[in-house]
């Protein structure tokens, strides 16, 4: 869809009311729209402990400048390798970032957004 914005909300909360997501992404598709992707964890300290000030600083970052390699990225933000690739790691298997075949990492999303 062209012009639109990819849109992360993070949620706090238990999984429970993805029944009330799906239909609200099931909606906005049958409406035309895109749908809106969703990350849900259980709590705030999970979200701080998992969303840390230098994955933020990572994913900041990427955004600004685009796709790069890991080993980039790392001397980039003037980090160790292995802990910025075991962030990269996390991240990705939340779903905040994307691993391209060529082995560079992006962020996805033009706009992320919290709802506590």
């Amino acid at each position: 869809m062209a012009g639109s914005r990819r849109t992360l909300e993070l949620r706090i909360g238990d999984a429970r009311d993805a029944l009330d997501r799906f239909e609200a992404a099931w909606n906005r598709r049958t409406e035309g729209r895109r749908s809106l992707q969703v990350l849900s964890l259980a709590d705030l300290p999970l979200l701080l402990r998992t969303l840390t000030p230098a994955r933020w600083q990572l994913l900041d970052r990427l955004r600004d400048e685009g796709p790069v390699s890991v080993y980039q990225l790392a001397k980039r933000l003037g980090r160790d390798y292995k802990n910025v690739h075991t962030d990269v790691a996390r991240l990705a298997e939340m779903g905040l970032i994307e691993k391209t075949d060529e082995g560079r990492v992006s962020v996805p999303w033009d706009v992320v957004r919290a709802e506590f």
